[in-house]
């Protein structure tokens, strides 16, 4: 029950570039490199049922007041299960992104993850792309 509860609010970080690295850190914690356009987030647990709408709820509040923002790119490299719910969230969350004009992209997802991300039908409507790592992606969406 205590896992439960505590996994179902995770902690999202919004993350930055640490110049002269390849290394992205809390930009609440850090002196970091981050672009207007570029919401760069790392989850920190697994999704699945009991998380899933608090991502999807935290992640569209997070660009409510930032009309800049052309891309996200979520940090996947700490979730190592995905359900059928997040999987659902994962679409629906796409598609509110794209009506705001807003691509999405992943980095550094794990094989057993995106293994179910290429089951499901997440993949052929992904607006972005899945990149080896984040600071690939952070570079090619500068």
């Amino acid at each position: 029950m205590l896992h439960l509860s505590q996994s179902s609010e995770p902690h999202i970080a919004e993350v930055g570039l640490i110049e002269g690295t390849e290394h992205f850190r809390n930009i609440q914690r850090h002196d970091v490199k981050t672009l207007p356009h570029l919401l760069s987030l790392r989850l920190d647990e697994s999704m699945f049922f009991a998380n899933s709408a608090f991502l999807e709820e935290t992640i569209l509040n997070m660009i409510q007041n930032r009309a800049e923002i052309e891309h996200i790119i979520i940090q996947c490299n700490s979730i190592s299960e995905i359900d059928f719910s997040a999987l659902e969230m994962l679409e629906s969350l796409n598609r509110q992104l794209l009506d705001k004009g807003i691509k999405l992209s992943l980095s550094e997802v794990k094989g057993p993850v995106m293994d179910q991300l290429k089951a499901s039908d997440f993949m052929t409507h992904l607006s972005g792309k899945v990149y080896l790592s984040h600071y690939q992606a952070f570079e090619a969406l500068s």
